[in-house]
């Protein structure tokens, strides 16, 4: 099964619109957000037609394709404008090749993980695929703020295959399997 995963939105109307035309041209079984829709948080600068309205506007679009879970950026009041749940901590999906992906947002890490898991994050704005004593480690970077040069990035999860791409050019600029 196809997933496109991406993270940190933090309410740039312009970059969600942009992640939404991925979203067509990918066209996954499920989008999975990773948190940090609508707000910018107190640390990051504006980004780029900054809209929390016109960002939820965007998501509402496509809210028959998402499964979310909620970043530290997220809270009870954005479920007023959006029309999808946000409310879980993490999500977790079976992958082909018999492990467990455990999708979370990253600014809490969960305790249980083990051996052969693979856990996806956001939060930290950075894209990274790392293999790690006890889990493989996959950041699918951000969408709007992208952190220490990387590019505005999602990820497409294609059975055991991750594309690492640009947002802006649709481009892979990392490939890896699980």
């Amino acid at each position: 099964m196809k997933y496109l995963i991406a993270s940190d939105i933090h309410g740039s109307a312009y970059y969600c619109r942009l992640l939404i035309g991925r979203i067509k041209e990918e066209d996954p079984a499920k989008v999975i957000l990773l948190g940090d829709l609508l707000y910018h948080g107190a640390r990051n600068p504006l980004p780029p037609e900054y809209s929390t309205l016109g960002t939820a506007e965007l998501l509402n679009s496509v809210k028959d394709r998402l499964l979310c879970v909620a970043g530290n950026c997220d809270s009870q009041v954005d479920t007023l404008v959006l029309e999808f749940p946000i409310g879980a901590e993490y999500c977790v999906l079976p992958l082909p090749n018999g492990r467990t992906a455990i999708l979370t947002h990253g600014h809490t890490t969960p305790a249980y993980l083990k051996k052969g898991d693979v856990l996806f994050n956001g939060h930290f704005h950075v894209p990274a695929f790392e293999e790690r004593e006890n889990c493989t480690y996959v950041n699918c970077g951000s969408v709007s703020i992208p952190k220490d040069g990387s590019r505005h990035s999602y990820l497409v999860l294609d059975g055991t295959e991750l594309l690492f791409k640009d947002v802006e050019t649709g481009e892979v600029f990392l490939r890896a399997a699980l």
